[in-house]
């Protein structure tokens, strides 16, 4: 099993305004654990930071400053090429990440070859087939030899469930992944995830803007705001006793059947920016405020 750890993330992105220079802070000081056989979901609305930190942890992006370390069972760290081994990322949009020009074998066979998984075609087929069945694609034979756009959203969303699968994941970092599907299919592929991490006991970073989904199918919730985690805790505990004034707008937004027709008029809260300095941790059970010297230390002086 591996945990993956992540400390005082930061990522900043270099602006340009006609001569102007100038930095801006998409990830400001994100720490949180993955742990074995639980799901830890990270929830803000969008351009709050959430994709930019999947991507660090998926090194399609290089942190500012900070550290995200993964541990083996035995305690050793997992460095460098054996580090993609063990982290995947499943994407927002399955049509976008899969090649249109290729088949279903081809997109699981070729992590098995390059990790290392699976040798010759008998044994690299017979995993594919494995891996689509897991995943719920049956009859797998026939489903292997597909193509992409030959498959429905919720088929292609299970494929690339498979596929980062296929390297021998224990870490899978899920980026939004049933946004892009209809509603009447997100449940199955959220009991998918929910299953294979129970069966695999894989540690999960479920991405979302959705409450709901958020507090069904995760363990803690952390709540990020203007690049920041400014609510950390349970998922209950999130979700039903919001203590900052950003989680309780996200919480007011959702629709209520109960409370048809209710406007957010007069409802809205002003969000303080000293609020932005305050983490509510509902472990703790109290606020913990932010150094911000000690995070400008970390980038360098960025601002």
């Amino acid at each position: 099993m591996t945990t993956l750890e992540v400390r005082d993330l930061v990522k900043d992105y270099a602006v340009r305004d006609g001569f102007r220079h100038g930095t801006l802070r998409a990830v400001n000081r994100v720490s949180f654990t993955l742990t074995p056989g639980r799901t830890v979901a990270l929830v803000g609305e969008s351009g709050s930071g959430k994709s930019t930190v999947a991507k660090m942890i998926a090194r399609l992006e290089r942190p500012t400053a900070g550290e995200i370390v993964a541990t083996r069972p035995d305690g050793r760290p997992v460095a460098h090429r054996a580090y993609r081994d063990h982290v995947q990322m499943v994407f927002q949009d399955p049509f976008a990440s899969l090649n249109p020009f290729h088949t279903i074998e081809h997109h699981l066979a070729r992590p098995l070859r390059l990790h290392g998984r699976a040798r010759g075609r008998a044994e690299t087929r017979a995993q594919v087939e494995q891996l689509l069945e897991r995943v719920n694609l049956v009859p797998a034979r026939q489903l292997a030899q597909r193509r992409p756009h030959e498959l429905s959203g919720g088929q292609r969303q299970r494929v690339a469930i498979a596929r980062a699968l296929a390297p021998g994941a224990r870490v899978v970092v899920a980026d939004e992944p049933v946004s892009m599907l209809d509603v009447s299919i997100r449940l199955g592929v959220l009991n998918l995830l929910a299953r294979l991490q129970r069966e695999d006991r894989l540690a999960v970073l479920y991405i979302t803007h959705d409450l709901a989904t958020a507090r069904h199918f995760s363990d803690d919730i952390l709540v990020m705001y203007r690049g920041r985690v400014v609510e950390r805790g349970p998922a209950d505990d999130v979700i039903l006793t919001p203590q900052h004034p950003y989680t309780r707008l996200l919480a007011a937004a959702a629709p209520n059947p109960e409370e048809r027709g209710r406007s957010l008029t007069g409802e809205a809260e002003e969000i303080d920016p000293e609020e932005l300095t305050r983490t509510y941790d509902h472990h703790a059970k109290a606020w913990l405020e932010q150094d911000e010297d000690r995070s400008r230390a970390a980038s360098g002086g960025a601002t």
